[in-house]
């Protein structure tokens, strides 16, 4: 029929594309993207979803592949496109690499937490079983668009949430980056992260904490992009955290559970004679300067041991336990007693 062959001879030259956007950012960017793509001549689809911890399952996931199948991309050059925050990315990552057994990619990270974290690696999941990311796989993305604007319309809790991840990588790999935080990190709560001419205090900071987080972050992702090796200092913050997280959803963000981890982790270095009272108590002080929780009632002696067992079979039996040895430094432990833990616990809660 020379009617649908002229038909499909259009739909191959025409440019199209399909587009998962988190719901609350399309009710402040929707009309901005649209315009875009009508501008660009586009064909496209956009598919407006509630992405959070509580929706993040395989559920959300089938239901995007069926509007991609619906809508009909050719995986060689129609990427998916997916604006939100880490949740909306990792969603779309998973959903991807199971379209046609695997679809590229583009990441459009709109959060600070999914910009400077979500952003860089390969890896994406689902929530399963009450477990975080329990089912997943690792499909890096094509491309990775940052824009900071999007930052400046998200709470301000939100943009503490993303310090959180900033934070870990700070005190893991760069004293630098520490010392910017403790610095400008009410500054950039206050300017959520805009860059601004003419503060001579200030610099820009906002620009030089997300590129040293970035930097740091892929200079420790890069050359173990699979977690062939499972000593990963980018773990610190993330072994007590998990449990937590989703013991009491939807109360704690990702970078708040991380960071409460993160405090509690800094009594175990000092415990184990890994920090002077001094860095301790700089690395809390920073915390709650950026205006991040440093310890929670469900975070208990059992919840740790718990969430600790779990770290030992999913890592080779061993914890591999990243601990700041200075700041800006950081080590891998195997061999942290259960009398360390038990004496960092006591401190920390009742102080």
């Amino acid at each position: 029929d020379p009617q649908q062959l002229d038909m499909a001879m259009n739909r191959e030259r025409e440019m199209r594309r399909f587009i998962v956007m988190d719901q609350n950012v399309d009710e402040y960017y929707g009309s901005k993207v649209r315009k875009y793509f009508e501008a660009n001549n586009v064909h496209y689809k956009i598919l407006s979803l509630p992405t959070t911890e509580e929706t993040k399952s395989m559920d959300l996931v089938l239901s995007i592949l069926q509007e991609v199948h619906s809508f009909g991309i050719d995986r060689r050059k129609e990427p998916i496109i997916a604006i939100g925050g880490g949740v909306c990315l990792d969603i779309v990552g998973l959903a991807a690499s199971l379209y046609r057994r695997r679809t590229p990619y583009i990441r459009v990270p709109t959060t600070l937490l999914a910009y400077v974290d979500a952003s860089v690696g390969a890896k994406n999941g689902v929530n399963f079983l009450q477990c975080k990311n329990k089912l997943g796989g690792y499909t890096p993305p094509v491309a990775t668009f940052l824009d900071r604007s999007f930052i400046q319309t998200i709470p301000r809790r939100h943009i503490s949430n993303g310090l959180g991840e900033i934070l870990k990588m700070a005190l893991m790999k760069h004293k630098g980056l520490f010392d910017l935080l403790k610095s400008h990190g009410k500054y950039m709560l206050d300017t959520k992260f805009q860059s601004h001419n003419g503060l001579v205090n200030h610099g820009d900071a906002a620009l030089k904490t997300t590129r040293l987080a970035i930097e740091t972050m892929l200079e420790e992702l890069a050359p173990n992009l699979w977690e062939d090796d499972l000593d990963r200092l980018v773990d610190f913050g993330h072994l007590i955290s998990p449990e937590l997280e989703m013991k009491v959803l939807p109360s704690l963000m990702h970078g708040e559970a991380v960071n409460i981890d993160m405090a509690f982790m800094t009594y175990v270095a000092h415990e184990n004679g890994l920090l002077t009272t001094e860095e301790k108590a700089d690395i809390i002080q920073c915390m709650k300067g950026l205006e991040l929780p440093v310890w929670h009632e469900d975070c208990n002696l059992h919840l740790i041991k718990k969430a600790l067992v779990e770290r030992l079979k999913h890592c080779g039996g061993q914890m591999r336990m990243p601990l700041p040895s200075g700041l800006g430094m950081a080590e891998i432990f195997n061999d942290i007693s259960e009398e360390t833990l038990e004496r960092a616990y006591k401190l920390w809660a009742s102080e």
